[in-house]
């Protein structure tokens, strides 16, 4: 029962985190809202199966826990940046494997993938990494800027909205042209 609530509050404050943090820093949410985004990513470490799952939510609620320790609220612009940075590390590190990060999700409905099916996923796994990259970028690029509205506004509703296009891009140019 646990594993189920940790995991959707957790994806609920990160997604509102960037609008959190920017309407309640004023407010002292600092503390209450670096204490629960570590809590979080401890549970979500706790509940992992991998080593890299376990890693990745460890470093960020460490994150979290140097933000409280070292009282820098300022550093709470930066957790959009770490989590793309994070999620560059991930999937770029897949295109050294065996099998990239999105070739394993796409053997999940295709077992027999061919090899163009393996060239596809790598190219598109390629495109996320670029995406993390330029995210990173543009987050960090605000934070580091003081424009703490755009910061809010990116982060928190420009980036989703360009990862769902890119998502739904891909989707559908596989459907339609791909027919896969």
């Amino acid at each position: 029962m646990l594993k189920p609530i940790g995991q959707i509050l957790l994806v609920l404050f990160s997604l509102c985190y960037p609008l959190l943090w920017y309407y309640g820093r004023e407010q002292g949410i600092f503390f209450w809202l670096a204490a629960a985004m570590c809590g979080l990513w401890l549970i979500r470490a706790a509940l992992q199966k991998t080593r890299a799952q376990k890693t990745v939510s460890l470093l960020l609620a460490a994150f979290f826990a140097a933000v409280i320790i070292f009282r820098r609220p300022d550093s709470m612009y930066w957790y959009p940046v770490a989590v793309s940075l994070l999620m560059l590390a991930v999937f770029g590190a897949s295109l050294f494997a065996e099998q990239t990060l999105i070739e394993r999700l796409a053997r999940l409905q295709h077992p027999d993938l061919p090899p163009e099916g393996v060239r596809y996923t790598r190219l598109v796994t390629r495109i996320w990494c670029g995406f993390f990259i330029f995210n990173a970028a543009a987050a960090a690029l605000l934070a580091w800027s003081g424009r703490h509205e755009w910061w809010a506004l990116y982060t928190g509703i420009i980036s989703y909205i360009l990862m769902g296009v890119l998502f739904a891009g891909e989707w559908v140019y596989r459907k339609a042209v791909l027919k896969i």
